[in-house]
Order: C-alpha cells, then structure tokens, then sequence
C-alpha cells in the first residue's frame, strides 16, 4: 500500500468526546512541535454542551509557515467511536490511522488505502492504573507517547513541557512523564517507528508567540486606556472578559493602595452591559463590552443611542454561526452588515478587522483612540477562529511612550477663554464636533446628551432642517474616517492581470496559501486585504483597476460584497461571491478550487492543470 511521505509538512486530527480531558494531551501535542521551531496551526472544533459529544482537535505542521488551514488529514487519531466512520472517511489516501486497538474491529471499519497503526491504549491503562478517571486522562498522554515515536517527536522536549505544565505539582508532573514513556516504548517495541509523516528540528519559529486573539485583544484593550468593561457571557467572547480582568488585576492595580483602578461588570444582560459602556464612557472613562451576534442583536438601541448621541464606545465581536442560537461553537463572518448598519434609522459605524492575534492587540488598543476621535461606537470583528483559537504571529510591541487620542475636547480654560461652544457643532469642516468631560466647568460646556433631534447647540428641536443638518454632518464624520482606519494591505500577482481577489479578517491565511497555489494553476490575481469600513479610498481604486474581482468570506449572503456594492456603487457582476459558511474555518484548499471552478466558468483565464 502507498504511504504518504512528508517532513514537517502534514496534518494531524484528534477525534475525541468532549470531557474526556483530551484537550491537555493534544495542546502538548502541539506545543512540543513549536518547541521543536517547526511552525504550526492548531483548531479547536467543539461541540456547545459540556462533555459527551464529538470534538475535533486538528494540527497543522508546516515547515513554510502556512498558518491557516489545509484541508484534509494526513494522520487521524480516532479516540471517538461514535465518529468513526466519518474520522476514517477524512483521511488522505495513504495516510494513516491510529486507534485504540484494545478492542478488536471488523475489517470493514478500515479503508484498504489507509495505513492503520493500533495501539492497545485502554488495556495498557486498565494493567498501570485502578481510578477510572486517571484511566482515562493518562490513556490521552499514552497516544502522545505513541505519536511521539512515530512521528520523530523530541521526547525531551515534552517532558520539559509536562514540567511547565505541573510546575509545583510534581507527583503530578511525573505520572503523566511515566505515561507518556509507557506509551512511547511500546509504539517502539512494537511498531515500525518512524512512518512515513516525520518531524525535523527547525529554526522557523523565532520569536513569534502563541496566543489566542481573545486574550491577545483583551491585553490591547488595556494598552489603550481601557478601565471598564460590562458583559454578558456568550460563547466565543467570555474568556475576552475574562482575560481583561485577568490583565486588571496585573496592570490596574494601585501600586501603593492595592485598590483596582478599573471597573468589571457582570450585567444582567447584553442590552444592559453596553447601556454601562455608553453610559460610562459619556462620563470620560475608556470602555468596551464582548459579545457575539446574539447580543449585538439586544444591543441595537443603545449602539443607536452612542451613534445619535456622539458618545464613544468599542464594543468586540466575536463571530458564530448564526442566526438565533445557530451554532455557538463554529465561526463564521456573519454580523458585518447586523454591525456596519447596527440599530434601526440610518447609522453607520466604524468596523475593524483583525487577521489574527497580533491584529487583536493592536486593533484592541486602536478602537479606543477611533472611538474617542470620532465620539461613536467601533466594533472590532473577531471570529471564533481567531478568538478561540491559538495563532503564532508576531509579539506584541508594548511602548510606555503610548498616548491616548482623545479627540476633540474642550478644556475648562478653552471654555473661561470665551472659546464657542456647541455640542452639535462642527467648527472643522471635518463632522466632528467639541465635547466635554462632565464637571470640567460649572457653567459652561454641555453635560446634557441628547439621542432626540437638536440643533447644533444641543437644544431639542424637531425642524427638519436641522435633523437634516445634523444627519449630514454625522456623513461628513464618517468619510473623515477613512482616512484614520487600517489602510488595506494589497498584494500585487507575479504578473500583471486584471483580476483581483479581496478577503478579510481569519481568512486571510488560508487565502495567502491559495494565492501561491492558484498562480501555479496559472491562475494569477492581485489580491486585497481589508481592514477596516468605512473602506479606505484604496479599495475602491482596487475595484475599479479589476475587470473581475472575487470577494472571499464565511458566511452565506456575501455581506462584505454586499457592503462594497452598497457604500462604492459598484456593478455587483463584477464582484464574484467566494463563500464557506459550513462552521469550520475556511481552508486553502477550498478558496483554491472555489476560485479554479469561477474563473473557468467566467472564462477569466485558462488551466494549465486540474485540481485536486
């Protein structure tokens, strides 16, 4: 039989039960070939309850650094009966199969052109160890041992890692050391070692970090000034709050009095945190809420209120499959139009779109000084991919030197001066008005915010050319934020063509690895990252430099294209939908053949090859 053959090139899949205590035993897994400086990809694919069903965990090594995913699977550990039959389905011919093979199975559970390797996990547990639940947890760290021979892992560098891991705990540390070398001597004893798929110590991880955009976002959200966030638990943004507060309590904290210099509410309900964020950031303080889709769509009113009433406040998407409760545990990129356009009237808000970890931090940080500039709500649109999941980007740069841009505020000397004010009004040209801290004078300045019609001095007022005016000014506010926003990234093709590709957010890796593959199939694109609506002038001047340009993204109803045709009156025929929308993260190999099938179709250029 044909096996496959790859040095730091392949992909391993992990089928579990949720709450079996796998989740250590495959992170380790994956750490130990980061340590080894060959760089990896890793996905948690689980399931919404607590333990019993299907869960996924899939490492992805690539020696070149490709950090989104593949598809397909080289390498399946199926640990999950129920599941069998699809896990076995997934893998590459000539990949390979690892099971427990404790219990005996029919031939007919195996495919002929698939290489099975078993390991006798369950009776080496029941022979080592008497608890049931230790049976289980060092049954996971014996498949790490056994993939360790096969796969050329160093062994020391897991024990290293098991240290870190129990540090102080070191009976702890030395049972799952005993376990991991139980299952590793056996796979040497008893399997031909190494197969086909193999690791080689490399130098290709420098000093990249390996980090989950949720942590990586709520650390910037400290960077930027942040002192108060309000929230409502919801899958995938809660361990954004949660690592905010895990942050505070490092960084917020007085050195001399101990007491906390910031404020963490737990609110009744998502309508209820962003009514503290907007209610606190009138007041002056830097705050932010976490949701997803489900409470973005509770938190319509008061994200009009902030929009009407000019009060700053960043609020952090983390994307799911929706809609309603839809699939908590998958992602998508399906609230850009529920957040570009985010309460009833006309609004139009300021969206930021992080590609990964290090953007998390940097955008975290940035929404801040864009919500204060421009008095008004920024949505920063992660993903459960990026949230969730850990990412090796680049380390964050941290400067002390950092200052906050709080916009246009009136100071109290500026208003005792005589200097006009009127809280509506736009002394630039620019559509941004003045404001003022509360108490920053006892007679002077405007406290009072109006979400009612006014004239520019705030006075309430329901003439229509003054609701006119100031809708029209709030426009002007908005096209001077393209100037502000994260400017696209554009990346030319190997050779001049007048077809373009625009992708965003989480699939920007798996779209880089696509590019390469699809200039090999003699197909050649230019291709432009976007950051950030309101769009940049630079987007629109890609669109009109392109017969034909393929929008990629991860939800059904093309929203970003429809976003571009919308705000650029663009001819929609001439923007073609790419779109995954299944749940997983989107992988190279699909944006490759999606985009092959469409330009063969549109007869954009000819094959040279057929795909995969």
């Amino acid at each position: 039989m044909r096996a496959l053959t790859a040095t730091n090139d392949f992909v391993v899949k992990f089928a579990n039960v949720n709450g079996s205590g796998s989740a250590s035993a495959n992170t380790l897994f994956a750490k130990s070939i980061l340590r080894m400086g060959i760089p990896i990809a890793s996905r948690n694919i689980f399931p919404s309850n607590i333990q019993g069903l299907p869960t996924w965990f899939e490492v992805r090594v690539s020696g070149e650094g490709h950090l989104g995913r593949r598809g397909g699977v080289d390498l399946m550990v199926a640990m999950n009966p129920q599941t069998w039959d699809r896990d076995v389905a997934e893998i590459e011919p000539g990949g390979y199969l690892l099971y427990d093979s404790t219990k005996p199975l029919p031939k007919s559970k195996f495919r002929e052109d698939v290489n099975v390797i078993g390991v006798p996990l369950t009776e080496m547990c029941n022979a080592a160890y008497t608890d049931a639940r230790q049976r289980q947890l060092m049954k996971n760290i014996m498949y790490v041992g056994a993939l360790s021979a096969l796969l050329q892992i160093d062994p020391a560098v897991v024990e290293t890692l098991l240290g870190e891991q129990y540090k102080g705990k070191e009976r702890l540390a030395q049972s799952n050391r005993d376990a991991f070398h139980m299952g590793r001597d056996w796979a040497l004893r008893n399997l031909e070692c190494p197969i086909g798929l193999r690791l080689s110590a490399l130098d290709a991880v420098g000093e990249r970090i390996f980090v989950d955009g949720n942590s990586a976002a709520a650390l910037g959200a400290v960077y930027g000034g942040a002192t108060v966030c309000a929230w409502y638990p919801i899958t995938p943004s809660t361990s954004l709050a949660e690592a905010f507060e895990r942050y505070c309590r490092r960084l917020r904290m007085d050195p001399e009095t101990g007491k906390k210099r910031f404020a963490i509410v737990q609110a009744e309900d998502e309508l209820a945190s962003i009514g503290i964020v907007v209610g606190a950031a009138w007041n002056g303080a830097r705050a932010f809420t976490a949701t997803s889709g489900p409470g973005i769509s509770l938190m319509q009113e008061f994200v009009g209120l902030a929009y009407f009433a000019e009060i700053p406040a960043v609020i952090f998407d983390v994307q799911r499959a929706g809609p309603s409760t839809g699939m908590p545990t998958r992602t998508q990129q399906a609230d850009i139009l529920a957040a570009a356009y985010a309460s009833h009237g006309d609004t139009k808000h300021i969206l930021l779109f992080p590609e990964d970890p290090h953007e998390c931090f940097t955008m975290g940080a940035d929404a801040f000084d864009l919500a204060d500039r421009f008095q008004t709500p920024v949505f920063v649109m992660l993903d459960l991919d990026i949230g969730m999941n850990d990412w090796l980007c680049e380390p964050f740069r941290w400067d002390d030197a950092r200052r906050m841009d709080r916009g246009k505020v009136m100071t109290a000397e500026e208003l005792e001066a005589g200097k006009t004010f009127g809280r509506y009004l736009d002394v630039d040209g620019d559509g941004i008005p003045y404001r003022t801290y509360p108490g920053t004078h006892p007679s002077k300045g405007a406290f009072f915010t109006r979400g009612t019609s006014r004239d520019r001095f705030a006075r309430y007022t329901e003439q229509g050319s003054a609701y006119v005016d100031n809708m029209q000014r709030l426009l002007r506010k908005f096209e001077t934020a393209k100037a502000y926003v994260p400017r696209p990234v554009e990346r030319r093709a190997a050779q001049p063509t007048r077809d373009g590709v625009i992708y965003y957010g989480s699939s920007s890796a798996a779209m880089r690895e696509a590019l390469g593959a699809l200039e090999a199939d003699g197909i050649h694109l230019d291709a432009l990252r976007v950051r950030a609506f309101p769009f940049h002038d630079d987007v629109m001047d890609f669109i009109a430099r392109h017969d034909r340009v393929f929008v990629v993204e991860q939800n059904r109803d093309a929203q970003l294209r429809t976003l571009l045709t919308i705000e650029g009156c663009v001819d929609p025929a001439r923007l073609v939908p790419i779109l995954h929308y299944d749940g997983t993260p989107i992988t190279a190999r699909f944006i490759r053949a999606a985009i092959a099938d469409k330009a063969s179709a549109l007869n954009v250029v000819p094959l040279r090859k057929a795909m995969p």
